[in-house]
């Protein structure tokens, strides 16, 4: 979507309405409800599609370096837990109506997807553990040619053998799509022991089974998400709205930490179309567009992950490739000062990834945790209602 056209898209969102068919449900509330429940409801349902609208109008304002960077996806992980919560609130606040048809049915399929995205954390969670690996044949590299007063060829050798895994270990991943983790399932503790060399990574558990695919998951979560129809709308007094909002919401999150991060047999061809009367329709597309576009370039096409410290560790990894390739003993004063170059680009690289993994780690916990907890809440609120007083 072109710059422009998303700004113009965007700028609804400060709108009275900017949904449009909650706007026209004032004149289709049931005669049986008083005027103030019914005003009450569509504030509370506008003022969650507006708050979801900014906060991916947010993220999708984030300029091409930032897109897909650690940060960024911690950021996007805030968003969707800030959704998560305020969507909690209004399925508490509308528990009486969670039983009756048609919600019934809109509320157990989102639960349904809800257990769907466990699994994709879970596989997510692997791919940090990947990276983690990558991220410690780094600080070989870093230990053997940093701070050294003089470096001999005993270092050199070190460090080529730490690329070699490196480069062998990413190219494995690009070719079977498959990341191993650490952890059992649901983050569990790590029974593995620390100094397993990595050249083995791939003979440990597998947080989720050999055969899962994060791309059938992300359809099967996409399956029959459909905006719902005005009379639907009426006869959940937009309530569905909010639900199906949610739907989507966690179906970008997964979405994007699977284009993101390495994971089992990746892929990001589900379908997203959501109607442009939706005010967060704008960012969102706009957002899918931006990464698939990044997908598509010649240097990401065949990557094991688009985040940006990826990128960043392949880059630096074939440029110390073919630095140590052309080295010769004794190095001139020239090609040392370009090996502490390379080394402090390199040293810069490490540093995002360790200091940006363990809190990413600890947000996607969180994710999978609160969705849990929001689910078992949901499902006891129904329990609760269908319980005779």
């Amino acid at each position: 979507m072109p710059a422009t056209e998303f700004q113009e898209s965007s700028s609804s969102v400060s709108s009275p309405f900017g949904f449009s068919i909650l706007s026209r449900r004032r004149d289709q509330v049931h005669s049986m409800e008083s005027p103030q429940e019914a005003t009450a409801q569509e504030t509370e349902f506008l003022a969650f599609q507006r708050q979801v609208a900014e906060r991916f109008q947010d993220l999708a304002a984030a300029d091409s370096d930032e897109l897909l960077s650690v940060p960024w996806i911690r950021k996007l992980l805030d968003a969707f837990l800030c959704c998560q919560e305020e969507f909690r609130v209004i399925i508490f606040n509308n528990k009486a109506c969670l039983n009756r048809p048609p919600m019934d049915k809109y509320i157990s399929e989102f639960f349904e997807r809800s257990v769907k995205a466990l699994d994709v954390c879970n596989a997510i969670r692997d791919g940090i553990e990947q990276i983690k690996q990558w991220q410690k044949q780094l600080e070989i590299v870093l230990c053997a040619l940093g701070n050294q007063r003089s470096i001999g060829e005993g270092q050199f050798r070190r460090a080529k053998k730490a690329l070699i895994d490196l480069a062998i270990g990413m190219l494995d991943e690009k070719e079977s799509s498959s990341a191993v983790a650490h952890r059992n399932r649901s983050f569990g503790r790590n029974n593995v022991p620390k100094e397993r060399p990595f050249v083995h990574f791939r003979s440990l558990s597998w947080s989720v089974s050999r055969s899962w695919s994060a791309a059938r998951q992300l359809q099967a979560i996409s399956n029959n998400l459909a905006a719902p129809r005005t009379n639907e709308i009426a006869s959940t007094n937009g309530l569905n709205v909010a639900v199906f909002t949610m739907n989507y919401v966690l179906l970008f999150v997964m979405w994007a930490l699977v284009a993101a991060i390495p994971c089992q047999d990746r892929g990001l061809q589900t379908h997203f179309v959501v109607p442009r009367q939706f005010i967060w329709a704008a960012p969102i597309h706009s957002l899918h567009d931006r990464i698939l576009e990044d997908s598509k370039k010649r240097d990401r096409r065949n990557a094991c992950g688009l985040m940006k410290e990826i990128h960043d560790i392949e880059i630096c990894t074939r440029h110390m490739n073919e630095l140590t390739d052309s080295v010769q003993f004794p190095l001139t004063e020239e090609k040392e000062g370009e090996v502490k170059q390379r080394v402090q680009e390199l040293g810069l690289v490490y540093e995002a990834v360790k200091d940006g993994l363990d809190p990413l780690e600890r947000q996607v916990r969180e994710v999978f945790h609160r969705i849990v907890r929001s689910r078992t809440e949901g499902l006891d609120s129904i329990g609760r209602a269908n319980t005779p007083t």
